[in-house]
């Protein structure tokens, strides 16, 4: 058999909570492509941090063939299924396993990936540094603070030389498709997408987040610019009047446009906004209470815990306790 013709490995470490959805779109196009090129071009192994079955975040429980630092068949690619945040997910001994052999595979030249809370996993092995990154947006912030020699990026997914990464979902299906296209031939790939039913292998460059559009539906654009105006001007929040005089409209004509098409009224739902903004750096980053609220646009922790509190019913406090609890 030919090099060229020897299949490419490709393993996928498994860690507790990961998404199914997520490593089944990155594996299945592999094995799709060997259906349609009627030879096997990939071979997959699943790998565990230990031998026992892996759990992932809908309680369903895989057994992985392999455990992790167990390299005794070469290794062309690794992909790294995590769940977001990543932290609690393994401790001790097998997350020092894990980091020590991604290090290891770095160095033999092995193209790794991070798929969700994977690319955490990655960065702090240290084999991202240098590169461009794709993790979940909600996620970006803190990371950014944490790992401030890895670019961050907000597309869909990033193919960056021999590191691949994404926040997870169906973006893995897209990279692995482009993936494919790069190794094999954009026909194959192309088949591959007509072979799940996708439209198209969305581009890499594309954003993650659902444009404000498609998130609103159909209301009119003023609306629309006035909910954008919103989430540019979180950390310094503008007044309903000066929302106004930026969008031409008088107080009450941007009032009823709230009211009809959100059923809240500006100032109501932009406080809304920054809270739940800032509750996703309650629940996956480590940024003190006191920085997350003045950069939400709250004068004092006090304040950002008496408005958190009554409209979530819960401290800050106790909202990152509580969810560090629901990961350990």
């Amino acid at each position: 058999m030919n090099a060229s013709d020897t299949p490419r490995r490709v393993g996928f470490v498994m860690l507790p909570g990961f998404s199914l959805l997520a490593q089944a779109c990155a594996i299945e196009p592999l094995i799709v492509a060997n259906t349609l090129a009627d030879r096997r071009l990939y071979t997959a192994t699943t790998f565990g941090i230990d031998g026992r079955p892996v759990k992932s975040v809908a309680e369903l429980a895989l057994s992985p063939e392999s455990v992790a630092g167990s390299d005794a068949r070469h290794l062309d690619m690794l992909f790294v299924c995590a769940p977001t945040p990543a932290w609690p997910v393994a401790a001790g001994d097998d997350s020092e396993t894990l980091i020590h052999w991604l290090h290891r595979l770095a160095s033999r030249g092995v193209m790794l990936g991070g798929i969700a809370g994977g690319t955490h996993w990655l960065a702090r092995a240290g084999v991202l540094d240098g590169y461009r990154a794709s993790i979940s947006y909600a996620s970006a912030d803190g990371f950014a603070r944490t790992f401030p020699t890895i670019h961050i990026s907000h597309q869909l997914f990033e193919i960056d030389r021999n590191r691949l990464t994404c926040g997870g979902g169906t973006a893995a299906m897209d990279m692995l498709m482009t993936l494919i296209g790069q190794q094999q031939g954009t026909g194959l790939a192309q088949r591959i997408s007509e072979h799940f039913v996708c439209e198209r292998i969305r581009m890499a460059d594309e954003p993650q987040q659902i444009p404000l559009r498609s998130r609103l539906g159909h209301v009119p654009q003023s609306l629309i610019d006035a909910v954008a105006l919103m989430e540019a001007n979180i950390e310094e929040p503008l007044t309903t009047h000066e929302l106004s005089a930026h969008l031409g409209l008088s107080r009450r004509q941007l009032e009823r446009l709230f009211k009809k098409h959100l059923q809240a009224v500006p100032s109501r739902y932009y406080l809304n906004l920054r809270l739940q903004q800032a509750r996703k750096l309650l629940r996956e980053g480590d940024q003190a209470v006191g920085e997350i609220a003045l950069a939400h646009g709250f004068s004092s922790g006090a304040h950002f815990s008496t408005a958190y509190r009554h409209h979530f019913g819960i401290s800050p406090r106790d909202e990152r306790l509580g969810h560090a609890g629901d990961e350990s």
